[in-house]
């Protein structure tokens, strides 16, 4: 099988790094999580910190038995997906794999492509700068919103409108605009109680 048809297919994906670490956001902050981050987005975020994944050419095609194989060093058996964007691919093969080796299986996606894969917990952050796929609202455990400027609490409402009543409801500031915006964030969550904060603790932390 060519390395392209099984991309396609999922057998192979576009790996820009692993790493075992403590998740910093969201409902799992806190956890020791191993991160499997694949290379390729078409989302755009303006203020996005990971801005070299998006070019999934860049990285090295790697088997999922491989990808596994580096998260079974690790003691923990949390596995985040993430990216760029991961919902660009076919995520059954991998998540079909993590769970025959045992492991919780979290995604974080913008949701801006159609819903594949298997998983435990899936954080939905949608962005602006590309609209999310409809396969993706009742898929979503968790909506967490970065905040970048004040009409993204009207942007995080529309959405939360159309996820499960269940759904973990999140504000995150943008943290290159934590000062300006984290007092208005807090006042909101308190004026609408659905919605909770969330922070980049691994930031905070100083750790990847």
């Amino acid at each position: 099988m060519e390395k392209k048809e099984a991309v396609a297919k999922g057998m192979m994906l576009p790996l820009m790094e692993a790493f075992y670490t403590i998740q910093g956001e969201g409902t799992f902050s806190g956890h020791p999580a191993y991160f499997i981050r694949l290379g390729g987005c078409d989302v755009g975020c303006v203020w996005c910190d990971v801005k070299e994944s998006w070019e999934a050419g860049k990285w090295p095609v790697v088997t999922i038995e491989d990808i596994v194989a580096g998260a079974l060093v690790y003691p923990g058996r949390l596995v985040v997906i993430t990216g760029g964007e991961p919902l660009m691919y076919e995520l059954g093969p991998l998540t079909n794999l993590l769970k025959e080796n045992g492991f919780t299986i979290n995604m974080e996606t913008s949701g801006a492509h159609p819903y594949s894969g298997t998983f435990d917990w899936v954080c939905f952050s949608p962005k602006k700068f590309k609209k999310p796929h409809p396969s993706i609202y009742e898929k979503a455990d968790e909506l967490k919103v970065v905040v970048f400027h004040p009409s993204d609490f009207e942007f995080a409402e529309q959405h939360a409108a159309r996820v499960a009543p269940n759904c973990v409801k999140l504000l995150q500031p943008e943290w290159s605009k934590s000062s300006v915006l984290l007092e208005k964030i807090i006042t909101y969550a308190k004026n609408h109680p659905v919605w909770q904060i969330s922070l980049q603790t691994h930031k905070f932390m100083e750790i990847p």
